[in-house]
């Protein structure tokens, strides 16, 4: 490993991961807060930053980057990170994609399963007394209901198989950029449709796409229409997907029948978000991932990255793997077995 090299934390990161970082003689640089007035300073030494989610990296930080070779996501998303700009620059950005996949999974479908059986409601009845309100039978079975998915991806795929082997859900699934093959693997179990199609017969909707500019309020009024009055909507993939403000049309004209979010247009959301008030809608604070186990993992996995590129290696989960044509990234290798 060449000397010296200067790592930025914008945030803290777990301690297993900075302990990783000091066993292998990097300088850690601690940002005091993810302001730009902070973090401008020190990108001028940083040569890697381990990123979190409290800090966009902007083309304005990035041009005071004269020795940054990589920027290393601990979460899945890289929607805080100026490819482009980082691509014009030479700069490896990685992402701990796949890691979180397992949580991220739990996490929908116990939003699925609290509304389904809708545990806050009959939680806050009991205790007020109302012992009476389990003869109103207004829990539902998973049971043989439609899962609709936007997107099939890791998390999509696993919470499907999960729901269709568990129980019985029927699966159908919008992905436009899913791979042919990967249709065909599954087409026995899944039905792949356009997404009107999905929005007619899901009871439940679960929203797993990346935030881009072709997915943004991919999931609108016009979505919303096409669905039962008794179907819900799980986000835990980014607020921007599904239109906020459509979304609460929606539910307060009961289109539909209510909401489970991990995820916001804007987070945290303003205390006059009209989701904050709304008794069919469960939130919690984009914390999918964040469970105590996942968060040492995605941590350890973006500052191995570090390590590999550090060593000349090519690191996993490369989000602009044509930066690795540029003339300074020629003599990089794979990592064999014996060497991981």
């Amino acid at each position: 490993m060449d000397p010296i090299r200067n790592v930025l934390l914008p945030q803290p990161i777990e301690e297993e991961a900075l302990r990783l970082l000091h066993k292998n003689g990097l300088n850690v640089m601690q940002a005091q807060g993810t302001d730009v007035s902070t973090i401008l300073p020190l990108m001028k030494q940083a040569h890697a930053i381990v990123l979190r989610t409290g800090l966009k990296v902007t083309d304005e930080l990035l041009c005071e980057a004269d020795q940054l070779l990589t920027i290393s996501r601990t979460g899945a998303g890289v929607d805080n990170v100026d490819l482009k700009s980082a691509t014009e620059r030479g700069i490896l950005v990685t992402s701990s994609i796949g890691v979180n996949t397992a949580s991220v999974v739990e996490h929908c479908f116990s939003l699925m399963l609290s509304l389904f059986k809708q545990l806050p409601f009959l939680d806050a009845e009991l205790r007020k007394g109302n012992f009476g309100i389990r003869y109103k039978n207004i829990p539902r079975d998973l049971h043989g209901k439609y899962l609709g998915l936007i997107g099939f991806g890791r998390i999509g795929s696993m919470l499907a198989r999960m729901c269709n082997s568990c129980f019985s859900m029927q699966i159908i699934a919008y992905d436009p950029f899913l791979q042919e093959s990967v249709r065909e693997k599954n087409s026995n179990w899944v039905t792949f449709a356009d997404l009107p199609t999905v929005c007619e017969k899901a009871d439940v909707i679960s929203v797993h796409v990346p935030l881009t500019e072709s997915t943004r309020n991919l999931l609108n009024m016009q979505c919303f229409e096409k669905m039962k009055s008794d179907a819900f909507v799980v986000n835990a993939s980014r607020g921007g997907v599904v239109n906020e403000d459509d979304l609460v049309e929606a539910l307060e004209k009961g289109m539909i029948k209510g909401a489970g979010l991990d995820v916001f247009q804007n987070e945290p959301p303003s205390r006059d978000n009209p989701l904050l008030k709304m008794h069919n809608v469960i939130l919690t604070p984009h914390s999918a991932a964040l469970t105590r186990e996942c968060v040492v993992e995605m941590a350890v996995s973006a500052v191995d990255r570090v390590l590999d590129v550090f060593n000349h290696f090519i690191p996993d989960n490369i989000v602009n793997p044509e930066v690795l044509e540029q003339e300074q990234w020629k003599g990089m290798s794979k990592k064999t077995k014996t060497e991981t």
